[in-house]
This record gives structure tokens, C-alpha cells and sequence, in this order.
């Protein structure tokens, strides 16, 4: 069993804030936002002092990514002893399979009929004993062949369980989790998409992460399993080989480390004190994110194995995708300002989220304010320093990503990451439109989903990608 940390933390309910968690008044907020954004970029190119407000700002952020960069991640726990007997890797000393924490993985599933029976064989065989783990598939009124196939499945697995839900359910995939994480069993819960492709020994190594009594969640590498497929898709790849690399940077560092929901795992003491998911945003493994780290709990990085999902092959399901993570992602800052404002954090993670929060969403968030003065007063854009900084950051923390992740030549590397990071630019337009359209029109919240193909690997570069 995994004991919870011996600190108390202190709950959010507990918190006095009077309209915790802040969902209302999310335009208001995101309006004032923006008018603050752009009316000091306007200021920075209006006043004489302008340009020492940017080296300023500059030497913070070179001195954050400095550190950033040179720190040293720390190596995976050892993992436990395989079942299967096939398993060469250096073990720790095998207890009791009893003693095993039990794990229960949760897969909220909405018309997956192409990829759900994958999904349910492989959670069913993982290499962990089977009377140590479940897995929670929850039908969400699908009105394809899902439940047929979920039916036929239980005959076959006795760990998995099932639950259908009406079509007046609420809460989308937040409330489809919140539904059945309550009735589970486990330690340790898991959850999900229902296109990603699970390694056997998955748990084995995941497992021993949560040994450390404040680690609270750990997120699993997410590779694009369909990566070969076009050119969009081998930016996808890119795009999370720079995030893997920036994760393991900044949880070496004592930074944020965040979840991304397919391969979310979280220890269930740490879930109950944060009250489940959010159903009140759309992306509710971001926001989980912060109340775990407002709670005290750390989130750690797993970088192998990986969980393999699949990429978005065609520009408009990217922008639609892209949109909807980068709206959820803005949208956690005007729910939390003020835990951030009350020094919730420790100050190298306070320092941390705002660097990142400056170069995401900020910096293509002032980029139209800041070229049009810019054209007007015949001059470089104020920003541009700045910006050069984060192209930095992206060209070699995507490298670095990329030889982490994939075993492949140094100049296929290379090439791919100067398509990545020419990729990378259609998050200047989501988050720039994004930031505007959130400040004018409030968002209805539904349930809103990737169609999956069931596509197989078409690379086999490695195990891990």
C-alpha cells in the first residue's frame, strides 16, 4: 500500500476565498488581461525607459533558462520484477505480490469502437498481477458499435468493469471520471484516452515512481504513434519530444511538472484532497495540475516507456485541437490568480510558471500590438529579444527531446527539428486569437473529442517511441 504524505497540506476547500474556484467572470478577467498586455506594449514603445524594462526582463528569463537547461533529471526508481519472466533489466528485490500498490485504469470512452477493444486487451495484459489492478472503461452514451464490443470484452477480462452512462450526464469526460473514481480501488489511478497504445510493462515501471511520499501524480511520455503518416504528424512528434524534454528540465529544477492527460496517473489521497477533476474546464489535466501542486504534492515525468497516441492528420483537427488546449491551459490562470498572488507556490515554481506563461501565452499574445508599433514608429519590436530567447529554447530543447526519445542519426534529428519548430508556429495564431476570442465571447463547455482511426505503428524506431 502507498501511504500518503506524512506533511498535512492544507485542503483548497479550506482556503479563504470567497468564490473559489474562480470559474465566473472568466471573460471579464481574460478582457482585463489583454488590455493589460497590449496596453503595455504600447507603453514599452512609447516610453524612454522601455527598452530597460526588456533587458530587465531579459536577464530574469536567460538566467531561469540557463538553469533550466543545465539541470540534471534525476534517474527512474528500478523497476519491479517482471511476471512474465522474460524481463533482462537490473529488478528490484521482488515483495510480496500482495504487497503491490493496486492500480485502477480509467478510460472514458465516447463512440471508440475503431480502437476500444485494442485498448481493453492491452490494459488486460499488462505485465502486473491481475488481482492487483482494474480497468474502468465508461461508456459515455456512445451511439456507435462501443458498448457491443465493451459487452463482449467483459466475458473475457474478469478485472474489467464497465459503466454506461445516460444521456443526460453532465460533466463530459471530467464527469465521466468523477462517476466511477470514488467506486475504484486503487492506490494509484491511471487514466486514459482511448486511442493511446500501452507497453506491457508499463506499470512496472510507473508504479515504483509513486514510492517518494510527495510525489502526487506522474505523467508518462506521449509519443505520436501515426508519426510517419504526414508531414503534420511528424510535427506532433516534435512538439512532444520538446515537451518531454522541458518537463524532465523543469521538474529537475524544482519547477512545474504537469499532466496531459493520456498516461495521467494520481495517487488517490492526492485526488481526494483535490476533490477529483474539474468539470467547470476543458482541460481538466491541466487544471488538476495546479491544485495538486497548490495541495503540496509534486508531479514527476515518466520517459520510458512511452504511450503511444495518435496525431491529428489533417489542419483544421489540428486547430480545432490546438484551440481547445490552448484555451484550457489560458483559462487555469484567470481560475487561480490568486493562489498564484498569494505565494501558494514555493517561489522557484512561482518563478517557473510565470517564465513559461510569459513565453506560451504571452508573447503571441502582444505580437500584433507589438509589430504595429513596431511599423509605426520605424523601430524593432520591443519584444523581439524575447523572442529570440524562446525560438532558442525551442530549437534546442527540441533536439535534445528528439535524441532522448528517438534512436535515430544526429542530422535526422536535426532536420526534424527545424521542421518542428517551424511547425510550432500555428501556436502564435491559436494562442493570439484564442486570448481574443476568450475575452469577448464566453465558451459553452461540451465534450469535445479527437475521431480515432485505430491506426498501428508504422515506425519501429524504438520500444520507447
Amino acid at each position: 500500500m502507498i501511504d500518503s504524505p506524512k506533511a498535512v497540506f492544507q485542503p483548497l476547500a479550506d482556503l479563504d476565498i470567497e468564490d473559489f474556484p474562480g470559474y465566473a467572470g472568466r471573460r471579464r478577467k481574460a478582457a482585463l488581461t489583454l488590455s493589460l498586455l497590449w496596453g503595455s506594449t504600447v507603453a514599452l514603445h512609447l516610453l524612454s525607459w522601455g527598452s530597460w524594462v526588456i533587458l530587465g526582463l531579459m536577464a530574469v528569463l536567460s538566467t531561469h533558462a540557463l538553469r533550466v537547461m543545465l539541470a540534471r533529471p534525476r534517474l527512474g526508481p528500478t523497476p519491479l520484477p517482471s511476471q512474465s519472466g522474460g524481463d533482462n533489466l537490473a529488478v528490484a528485490p521482488s515483495p510480496s505480490l500482495d504487497d503491490w500498490p493496486y492500480v485502477s485504469l480509467l478510460v472514458a470512452a465516447k463512440n471508440e469502437e475503431a480502437v476500444i477493444q485494442r485498448l481493453v486487451t492491452a490494459l488486460c495484459s499488462l505485465d502486473y498481477p491481475t488481482h492487483r489492478y482494474e480497468v474502468w472503461i465508461i461508456d459515455d452514451n456512445s451511439n456507435d458499435g462501443t458498448a457491443q464490443r465493451l459487452q463482449d470484452l467483459r466475458q473475457r477480462y474478469p478485472q474489467l468493469r464497465v459503466l454506461h452512462r445516460s444521456a443526460n450526464a453532465t460533466g463530459g469526460k471530467s464527469g465521466a471520471l468523477n462517476q466511477v473514481w470514488p467506486d475504484t480501488q486503487g492506490d494509484i489511478i491511471g487514466v486514459f484516452d482511448a486511442d493511446a497504445q500501452v507497453p506491457k510493462d508499463l506499470l512496472r515501471h510507473l508504479v515504483p515512481m509513486f514510492s517518494e511520499e510527495q510525489v502526487g501524480a506522474v505523467q508518462m511520455q506521449k509519443a505520436v504513434v501515426n508519426r510517419a503518416k504526414n508531414w503534420l504528424t511528424r510535427g506532433q512528434q516534435a512538439e512532444m519530444a520538446l515537451d518531454s524534454y522541458f518537463q524532465q528540465q523543469r521538474i529537475a529544477l524544482g519547477g512545474i511538472g504537469e499532466l496531459r492527460g493520456n498516461g495521467q496517473f494520481v495517487r488517490r489521497s492526492a485526488l481526494v484532497q483535490c476533490g477529483g477533476w474539474n468539470e467547470e474546464t476543458i482541460t481538466d489535466d491541466l487544471d488538476l495540475t495546479l491544485r495538486l501542486h497548490f495541495s503540496g504534492w509534486e508531479v514527476e515525468f515518466l520517459l520510458h516507456p512511452a504511450v503511444n497516441e495518435e496525431g491529428v492528420e489533417r489542419p483544421l483537427a489540428l486547430w480545432h485541437q490546438r484551440n481547445r488546449w490552448a484555451e484550457g491551459g489560458y483559462q487555469r490562470y484567470l481560475d487561480y490568480w490568486r493562489f498564484i498572488a498569494n505565494s501558494r507556490l514555493t517561489p522557484g515554481k512561482t518563478l517557473d510558471m510565470a517564465a513559461f506563461w510569459l513565453i506560451q501565452y504571452g508573447l503571441p499574445t502582444v505580437a500584433l500590438p507589438d509589430f504595429a508599433m513596431a511599423l509605426l514608429r520605424h523601430r524593432l519590436p520591443v519584444f523581439l529579444p524575447v523572442s529570440g530567447l524562446a525560438l532558442t529554447l525551442s530549437m534546442v530543447g527540441m533536439y535534445c527531446g528528439l535524441r532522448r526519445t528517438q534512436r535515430q542519426p544526429h542530422w535526422a534529428s536535426a532536420l526534424l527539428t527545424l521542421w518542428g519548430n517551424l511547425y510550432m508556429l500555428h501556436w502564435l495564431l491559436v494562442i493570439a486569437t484564442m486570448a481574443l476570442r476568450l475575452s469577448v465571447r464566453p465558451k459553452r463547455l461540451r465534450w469535445v473529442k479527437t475521431t480515432h482511426q485505430g491506426v498501428e505503428d508504422e515506425l519501429q524506431v524504438d520500444g520507447s517511441v
